[in-house]
């Protein structure tokens, strides 16, 4: 794999979220096309985290489990190391980040992902050659970024 765009939990959440059918949509879309070029990243922090949303809004523990073990075989699986907190805790005190944003960001930084797929940036925004993109943003044209 190829792994360059490193998905934040809501685009994984939004698949499950019967409450928001557009972004569901365009989560699915999004998240295929990813995999099918093989060009998609998750984390051990986003991988936690899905599994307690998913089991907080819409999917019982063995539902949510089935559905935790594909995205582990789907997406290439980045840890979360000293290094990654100790540069997310670097970025807190720095550009006043909450932490757990400043963690996934940490993460992409020392993993070498370009983009993160997320909706809580703002869409464009780069930090230390990190770029986050909204890909329910109106605007938002995916196959630039399967290439």
């Amino acid at each position: 794999m190829n792994a360059r765009i490193l998905l934040d939990t809501n685009v994984l959440v939004y698949v499950y979220d019967t409450s928001a059918p557009l972004k569901r949509s365009l989560a699915r879309s999004t998240l295929g096309a990813l995999a099918e070029a093989g060009v998609g990243a998750v984390s051990t922090q986003v991988l936690s985290e899905f599994f307690s949303a998913t089991t907080r809004q819409t999917l019982n523990p063995q539902e949510a489990l089935i559905e935790l073990q594909h995205q582990v075989q789907v997406w290439t699986v980045l840890q979360v190391t000293t290094e990654v907190i100790l540069t997310a805790a670097r970025a807190v005190r720095d550009h006043r980040l909450n932490f757990w944003d400043a963690q996934l960001w940490a993460i992409a930084k020392v993993h070498g992902q370009a983009t993160i797929f997320s909706e809580d940036f703002n869409s464009g925004f780069t930090l230390g050659g990190v770029r986050f993109i909204n890909p329910f943003e109106p605007g938002f044209h995916l196959p630039k970024f399967l290439s």
